[in-house]
């Protein structure tokens, strides 16, 4: 089986793209081929597979999202900005566009060939000022985006700059998987640089290990960290591994720009994928 596929990137968060509107992969299918297609070295490798699929209801197209393990999250940042740069460039979608995802409608619009705007799942649950039992976190926010929601934990963490990400792995992975937490999180781990823009590193629930960025959780990170300031609306730039990324956070609102970026386009010809 031949499977046509583009590689993108969104601040080094990468991405294997698919049309299923005519390849009609199933759920198990889908899951099996970012198993296989996302490690690297065996395969093309990426953080994750993303499939285009009709819309159940009245958005553009619906967004299907499946990590490198397998599983099916519910919505990506990073991810909604490529594939909405994909629907353009195929001419699925105009210049403005609606997508659908598990977490429900997301806009998004291309500022230029490059650039792309999504509205991020606003916050629909939160839990400010937690503290997380057996470590020194002394300030452990949680977050979620959509209904339903996808978790983010929000960690201020001082000098993260200076920090190795061997030496915040044990920490990441007991939060991740914190029984406080029924579905996991995603852990973003800040700190402000002397400007007063935010440093973030994110430990991803589904790739089980830091990321060069995560959407969501720069979202999540910025509302949180607006939260504590006492503002409603802010423009936060976040240096993230992979770049930077802009949040603009409107009271429950959460913008999120950046790049999209084409890498190659392909066919999936592996010999070890059976779906």
């Amino acid at each position: 089986m031949k499977i046509p596929y583009t590689k993108m990137q969104g601040a080094a968060n990468d991405f294997i793209v698919i049309d299923n509107r005519s390849l009609k992969l199933t759920h198990e299918q889908l899951s099996a081929l970012a198993i296989q297609t996302c490690r690297h070295k065996f395969s093309i490798g990426a953080d994750a597979v993303m499939a285009v699929d009709y819309p159940e209801g009245t958005a553009d197209f619906r967004m299907r999202f499946y990590n490198a393990d397998g599983t099916e999250a519910e919505m990506c940042g990073n991810g909604a900005r490529c594939i909405a740069r994909y629907a353009y460039e195929q001419q699925i979608a105009g210049e403005s566009m609606t997508i659908e995802t598990v977490a429900g409608d997301v806009p998004a619009w291309r500022l230029d060939k490059k650039e792309y705007k999504v509205l991020l799942n606003p916050p629909t649950v939160t839990r400010f000022d937690q503290s997380f039992p057996g470590t020194t976190v002394t300030t452990l926010d949680y977050v979620e985006l959509g209904n339903p929601g996808i978790p983010h934990a929000v960690v201020h963490y001082p000098g993260l700059a200076d920090v190795p990400l061997n030496e915040l792995t044990d920490t990441a992975k007991a939060i991740r998987h914190w029984d406080a937490f029924p579905k996991g999180a995603n852990v973003n781990f800040y700190d402000e640089d002397p400007t007063g823009d935010l440093i973030v590193r994110t430990f991803e629930r589904g790739v089980e290990d830091f990321t060069f960025a995560c959407g969501t959780g720069s979202g999540a990170t910025a509302y949180a960290v607006s939260h504590h300031q006492g503002e409603s609306t802010a423009e936060v730039l976040l240096h993230v591994l992979g770049g930077t990324l802009t949040v603009v956070v409107d009271h429950e609102e959460l913008a999120l720009i950046g790049d999209a970026i084409m890498v190659s386009e392909g066919l999936i010809t592996d010999e070890n994928l059976h779906l």
